[in-house]
């Protein structure tokens, strides 16, 4: 893990700043990315298009006719000390209902396999721990969650599926994740969960945003099917 002594700051462009904070994916340095997030977002500062913060960096998307690059360093430089006094703000994890293993899951076992464990002893670790959504990306509201035990740390598999259910949660490397829609996808696939995170039908059409925290919960497939009948 690298962590940045100094945030560095790159041009994208005429329109883009990227804050890069570390080379690695690791809670300090998304910790330092989210907090640069929500305080130039609390800013509402005028020609700021758009913040998207990644694992180890925020891109700032800017119209240079509201916004000067300089002035815009000035806000970061001062967002950037004030990040570093306050702390995040807490809110309660989002419970994330999974069916875990058989057709919801079709590679648990192989996990539980590649680390001498039980099935049980995954969901288990899986439901443990409290996950920070790091960042929002591949599809629409595909949550890239950190946060992942290290017992669990599983490689990708070497071919991916052409098609990954919508609700299927799944693990490769580090990470852990769920799929929002089909989609392609070459991560370990544990379990399903029955929530839509994407719905275009919504005003408001994702269920889990940047910074937000969340929870597993093992739920049986009788109640997965409860889930889908409501």
């Amino acid at each position: 893990m690298k962590a940045y002594r100094e945030p560095r700051i790159l041009l994208c462009g005429d329109t883009g700043i990227s804050v890069e904070f570390g080379n690695d994916i690791a809670p300090s340095i998304n910790g330092r990315v989210q907090q640069l997030f929500r305080s130039l977002g609390a800013r509402r500062l005028p020609g700021i298009l758009g913040l998207n913060p990644t694992y180890r960096s925020l891109f700032i998307q800017y119209d240079p006719r509201e916004c000067s690059f300089e002035n815009l360093l000035l806000v970061i430089d001062e967002c950037l000390e004030w990040s570093a006094e306050v702390a995040m703000e807490a809110a309660p994890p989002i419970e994330i209902p999974v069916c875990y293993g058989g057709g919801h899951g079709p590679d648990l076992d192989e996990v539980a396999s590649f680390h001498g464990i039980s099935p049980e002893e995954v969901v288990k670790l899986h439901c443990a721990s409290v996950y920070t959504v790091c960042m929002i990306g591949f599809t629409p509201g595909f949550p890239y969650l950190g946060g992942l035990d290290e017992r669990l740390y599983t490689p990708r598999r070497k071919e991916s599926r052409k098609v990954v259910p919508a609700g299927s949660v799944g693990i490769a490397d580090r990470q852990t994740g769920i799929y929002p829609i089909d989609s392609p996808g070459g991560w370990r696939l544990i379990g399903k969960t029955p929530l839509k995170l994407f719905d275009l039908g919504k005003n408001d059409p994702f269920l889990i945003r940047t910074g937000q925290t969340l929870r597993f919960k093992a739920i049986t497939r009788d109640e997965f099917e409860s889930y889908r009948d409501h």
